[in-house]
């Protein structure tokens, strides 16, 4: 969302997710899974923390603390995992600690997996914030830029070097943002003495989240056998009640003498079957994927078995749930299953009391649940990528997806030069790699409020064009006066009457048209909102009041049925939730623009929204709620 005072009010971009466009990646990242073949071991718990407080952030790396344990080197916390290290403890100094943290803890492996020879033992960490670094009885085994994503290293041999000792594993993570991180940011040192001692700065930042840190998701110890699946692909389509799957299956660690694909409906029965890496299913009577809302049936899943049979090795066999659907773009209208598609839907952010971005269960399904009460039917992943387990429940459940990577803040000119635009092609590709083969992913966000204000750069346009056909670029002042570049749909953020003409609900219609004009595409308005204060009232309405916050929201909605038969293709409130941000005098303990409190507690806006959202759902879906 827009930071206060922000002059970047009408730019964000999605590239959409269209069939044929699995990008040629190398190298696989499919979920872990247990099968008769492969076995997952949680890591979850209390690891070892300590914080790197030495004024070059270095002692860690300058001692070694990877070659022991740290409770060896100096004094240790408990930290649990996953969970950001910020809000754990009392000391406001570890809430804003900018730099090395870290973690180890001791693991016992299964000795089965070390005598067993054919075994490969995998370390994988589902994310973590910012920059991180992994070693195993003290060798660097992987290193990974950036948060939200995952990362692994193959760890069979360390292991087996000394079998009966536990298996110490130690991850160093920094949240430091950079001008070439994403986020991006600044370090910025206060020299002046005689206000600041010595060796004082601050993370500079340009966007209204809180940075938290730490390790977020979970750290699993998985196996496989030798010879494995690395990568499955899959592309879906249906003429008429035959449903068509193309896959694409990949094979590592030697060669596959067979591959067996093995398609099975939600009832566990046969549908189809196939051999070969690649290929194609044809599905008689097909059961589409629909959303939450659109169809009795939403969130259909059928389940591909791949099993592949290698010379002289153990099998391996992976199960990949496969939602049937298609996805077209028309000028006007967005189209799942050639039936238009209203997004009627939140923004979110992963943040909770306590845990801050940690993954958490319990908080996942209650918003399931809250969502499904409003009558949401998608979601944007504002701003950044969200833990798998939350697009596996969207799949699941029939709710849309804009996947968003953490392009968010890119506001000085020098974060567009090269290091950063080769930073941002790695983590797309390591987005859609993740991700590509969730039905619930209808849309990839590149970037949420660039400096689109800035001069085109017409060599990172070019760069990014190469990664077709997965299209996506910055929509600038400049591209406007020249019809607009190649992208799929436009949303828009906008805060009329709150960041700007303050209190003026009047001014509330907004400027549409020229955005349709100009691209000639369907739009979103995937941003639009005000604060609320829980429990503040005051009629009339005035800012940072319920009432104020219901009157916007009601101001927006008056425009958006004048606009729906048009070209006008969905909402996203913001926010779901209220959330924590950095201190400020715009922001009283976090963003307030939530319809529910931290807490998931009902502002009187959720009720507002969830009556517009199920009439909504009366009007463009295909079910009449109950």
């Amino acid at each position: 969302m827009s930071v206060p005072g922000s002059f970047a009010v009408l730019r964000v971009l999605w590239l959409l997710s269209v069939f044929g466009t699995v990008l040629p990646l190398d190298g696989g990242m499919l979920f872990p899974q247990e099968s008769s073949f492969r076995e997952v071991k949680e890591l979850n718990g209390l690891w070892d923390f300590r914080a790197d407080g030495s004024p070059n952030r270095n002692e860690g790396f300058e001692k070694a603390w990877h070659k022991r344990r740290l409770t060896e080197s100096g004094p240790v916390i408990e930290m649990p995992v996953p969970a950001s290290y910020n809000d754990i403890t009392q000391d406001p100094t570890l809430r804003d600690f900018i730099g090395w943290v870290w973690y180890d803890r001791e693991v016992a492996v299964p000795a089965r997996w070390i005598s067993n020879e054919g075994t490969r033992v995998v370390l994988r960490v589902g994310s973590a914030h910012y920059y991180s670094i992994v070693w195993v009885n003290g060798e660097k085994v992987t290193e990974h830029e950036g948060g939200h994503l995952p990362f692994e290293a193959e760890i069979s041999s360390l292991i087996r070097k000394e079998p009966t000792k536990p298996c110490r594993i130690t991850i160093a993570v920094n949240n430091t943002l950079t001008l070439e991180t994403l986020p991006p940011g600044t370090i910025q040192y206060m020299n002046d003495s005689s206000r600041y001692p010595d060796g004082f700065f601050v993370q500079n930042i340009h966007f209204d989240f809180f940075n938290y840190a730490g390790i977020h998701r979970s750290v699993l110890l998985y196996t496989t056998p030798k010879v494995y699946v690395d990568d499955i692909s899959v592309e879906t389509n249906f003429m008429d009640n035959t449903g068509l799957i193309r896959y694409k299956v990949s094979v590592q660690g030697g060669f596959s003498n067979t591959l067996n694909i093995t398609l099975m409906d939600k009832d566990g029965h046969f549908v189809a079957s196939s051999n070969g890496s690649s290929g194609g299913l044809r599905v008689v009577d097909v059961k589409l994927w629909w959303p939450y809302l659109m169809h009795e049936n939403p969130g259909y899943l059928y389940s591909m078995k791949v099993r592949q049979h290698a010379h002289r090795h153990v099998g391996d066999e992976y199960t990949l749930p496969v939602g049937i659907r298609t996805i077209n773009v028309t000028n006007t209208q967005f189209l799942i299953n050639n039936k238009p598609f209203y997004f009627h839907g939140v923004n979110k952010h992963e943040d909770s009391d306590i845990r801050g971005r940690g993954f958490d269960w319990p908080l996942i399904v209650k918003d399931f649940n809250l969502m499904k009460w409003l009558g949401v039917n998608s979601f944007r992943t504002s701003h950044y990528p969200y833990a798998e387990e939350i697009l596996q429940m969207c799949d699941c459940h029939g709710i849309v997806v804009i996947d968003e990577c953490p392009g968010v803040g890119i506001k000085d000119i020098r974060s567009f030069r090269n290091a950063s635009l080769s930073h941002h092609l790695v983590v797309m590709d390591e987005l859609v790699r993740r991700d590509k083969n969730h039905p619930s992913v209808v849309m990839w966000s590149v970037a949420n409020e660039p400096a689109s204000e800035m001069p085109p750069d017409f060599e990172h346009t070019k760069a990014l064009d190469q990664t077709r056909p997965v299209t996506y670029v910055t929509i600038t002042e400049a591209d406007m006066d020249k019809g607009g570049p190649y992208v799929d749909v436009v949303c828009v953020n906008s805060y009329f009457a709150w960041y700007f003409d303050q209190g003026r609900l009047d001014i509330v219609p907004l400027h549409l048209e020229n955005w349709y004009r100009k691209y000639q595409r369907p739009i979103i308005q995937s941003e639009y909102g005000a604060d609320a204060v829980p429990g503040l009232h005051m009629d009339p309405p005035m800012m940072f009041t319920e009432e104020y916050q219901n009157a916007l929201l009601q101001s927006y909605h008056d425009v958006f049925d004048q606009k729906r038969n048009q070209y006008f293709i969905g909402e996203l409130i913001w926010n779901f939730a209220d959330f924590m941000t950095a201190q400020g005098i715009y922001r009283v303990v976090g963003n307030k623009k939530g319809i529910f409190t931290r807490q998931r507690q009902p502002k009187a806006a959720a009720f507002l929204l969830r009556k517009r959202y199920w009439r909504l759902a009366n009007e463009t879906g295909r079910l009449l709620p109950d």
